[in-house]
């Protein structure tokens, strides 16, 4: 038996719905928050009455039954043709049935298509007319009060929508022009194995926004690839045409089948230079720019899509730590860290205003995406600190900048420039001594401490997440006097 996520799996991937076929399962947490239970919820929206509820362990037959005695099924199991499917919501509509796709998200776009689709393959398969289709998901401009409002909390659509989140396209028409008989899909993964799937092949999909969790086991090969290795070459989409062809180096890439961008320029140059690359003028006008004492401040978060606090939006974030490291003139740093263990955002604003000094430069890695919105979120939540939150923001300068604009690159980056990647470089323990080394383990830790005081070591917890925050910005401060180093 099959589910719609193992086709979407199969679709991408026959390796990758092999491997989810074969690995124990792991238990995935989300990336953003989801307390609530939705379904809950959207069933006081959608006002369900006289319902059937199903539960995973379910007989299909069970569903089958519902739909002649009650007038609503919520997460009924069906089956067909091997493939098993759970149906959010269906409403009884005279002689059919209209179906309610539930998107935990605020704009469905019609990415997904494949699911939507198959789905009522199915339930057209077994007969069941559907005369309707409809989307309930979360509504963007609905901000909580004290108590939480299902009927402003969700929208239900009629259609999906584009890029720029404007309606496009109708629901149920998009459904079923996109729809086919996927019965030889099923056949090809009952049949599927690894000789049959053969040797995987590298696609966009496999590295792209999210890397495939399954990537090194494919192509094991490219862990042992060299540091100027022509393959670590960014944002190039011939760098394996030129390595087949035998330019197994940055500095043999061949200037007509590159991208000409800066990184680019400052990878092929590091390679010729014997693993460095410095542009000495615009790095030294970069750090003439910064003036003591330098705040290095990095900030650990969480977001949720159903708002537990008064004053939030479905998706929004609260902020619950941060760690600074001053660098004064005369060499020596102070270190602090702030943490909370539920919310208190308020306390969090006031905190920087105290502690982050009137003057001088404040050091961000990747601050134009990470830590001046989460300073302008908490300046526009609370008025009355807003004018010394955006007086820090306009002191933040962006730590990330002279590696993401070429201007400096070491080929032991292999083509990142992640704080994380350039600290390895660095004659420095670094991460590898924590409990928590990535930012996701650093927020499910939190989550755990924020559900669950009473059932964790709080002290331990507490101080691991202290130490994971502490150690990006004693990163900040270890990577900005390399650079200094690189001028002098």
């Amino acid at each position: 038996m099959f589910h719609i996520s193992d086709c979407k799996k199969y679709t991408r991937c026959p390796h990758l719905f092999l491997y989810e076929q074969e690995d124990e399962k792991h238990v995935y947490q989300s990336y953003v928050r989801i307390d609530e239970p939705v379904s809950e919820l959207a069933m006081k929206k959608l006002g369900v009455t006289n319902h059937f509820l199903g539960k995973q362990s379910d007989d299909p037959s069970l569903a089958m039954r519902a739909l002649y005695e009650y007038d609503w099924l919520v997460k009924a199991r069906f089956e067909y043709k091997n493939l098993r499917i759970k149906v959010p919501f269906l409403h009884r509509n005279g002689d059919g049935w209209d179906l309610y796709f539930m998107y935990i998200g605020l704009y469905p776009h019609v990415d997904d298509i494949q699911y939507y689709c198959d789905m009522v393959w199915v339930l057209e398969g077994l007969h069941i007319k559907i005369k309707q289709i409809y989307m309930i998901h979360l509504n963007k401009e609905y901000q909580r009060e004290e108590q939480l409002d299902p009927n402003q909390l969700f929208t239900i659509s009629t259609c999906f929508y584009n890029d720029k989140d404007n309606p496009s396209g109708d629901l149920k028409q998009t459904v079923y022009d996109n729809m086919h008989d996927i019965t030889f899909l099923l056949e090809e993964m009952e049949n599927c194995n690894h000789v049959i799937a053969g040797k995987p092949v590298r696609k966009p999909v496999c590295n792209g926004r999210v890397k495939c969790r399954y990537y090194q086991r494919c192509f094991k090969e490219e862990d042992q690839i060299e540091d100027n290795s022509i393959l670590t070459l960014i944002a190039s989409q011939h760098k394996r045409k030129m390595y087949q062809a035998g330019r197994k180096y940055l500095k043999d890439a061949d200037e007509n089948l590159i991208e000409g961008l800066p990184q680019q320029y400052a990878q092929i140059q590091a390679d010729y230079n014997g693993g460095l690359f410095v542009d000495q003028n615009s790095l030294k006008n970069w750090l003439s720019c910064l003036q003591y004492p330098i705040t290095c401040i990095d900030f650990e978060w969480d977001r949720f899509a159903i708002p537990p606090y008064k004053g939030m939006h479905p998706y929004d974030v609260v902020p619950f730590e941060y760690s600074l490291h001053i660098m004064h003139a005369d060499g020596h740093i102070d270190h602090q860290v702030y943490i909370n263990v539920h919310d208190d955002r308020e306390d969090i604003a006031q905190s920087l205003i105290t502690s982050i000094p009137k003057n001088g430069s404040v050091l961000a890695y990747n601050a134009e995406g990470a830590e001046k919105i989460r300073i302008q979120e908490l300046a526009d939540l609370f008025p009355a600190y807003a004018k010394d939150l955006l007086q820090i923001n306009a002191r933040m300068e962006d730590l990330q900048l002279p590696f993401s604009q070429g201007v400096v690159y070491d080929v032991r980056m292999r083509g990142q420039w992640s704080l994380k990647t350039i600290m390895a470089m660095m004659d420095d323990e670094g991460y590898n001594s924590l409990s928590i080394q990535q930012g996701m383990d650093a927020v499910f830790a939190w989550r755990n401490l924020d559900k669950n005081m009473d059932d964790v070591d709080i002290e331990k917890s507490i101080a691991d997440l202290k130490a994971y925050c502490g150690m990006d910005t004693y990163a900040m401060t270890v990577v900005l006097k390399w650079l200094f180093t690189l001028v002098e």
